[in-house]
């Protein structure tokens, strides 16, 4: 299998991207899978043109249960109640939900 490695605009910087062909795609699918999963953003090439990306899914750094998140929102609410830190709820009035911060 012949993959074109390359540099593509990935937001405000540059990332290593994997050109492979359709043709790689179908003789090729496990091994395209496998890299995909290790992390390695793909472009689909139609007669060497890119139409589409096949990027990596982003998954959630860490999973944690509720009542921990919680217990550590109350440490860190005593911590600043000690250090006399203040901070108005509109500092953190962003106009966004978390799962638009994660996108």
């Amino acid at each position: 299998m012949i993959l074109r490695s390359g540099f593509r605009r990935c937001g405000a910087t540059l990332c290593h991207t994997v050109d492979v062909s359709v043709r790689e795609l179908r003789n090729h699918t496990a091994r395209v899978i496998a890299a995909v999963e290790s992390g390695e953003p793909v472009v689909l090439t139609v007669h060497g043109r890119p139409v589409a990306d096949i990027t990596p899914r982003q998954s959630r750094s860490e999973r944690r249960p509720s009542d921990q998140v919680l217990a550590d929102l109350t440490e860190i609410g005593e911590l600043a109640e000690r250090l006399d830190v203040t901070s108005p709820a509109s500092d953190f009035d962003v106009g966004l939900t978390t799962d638009d911060m994660i996108r």
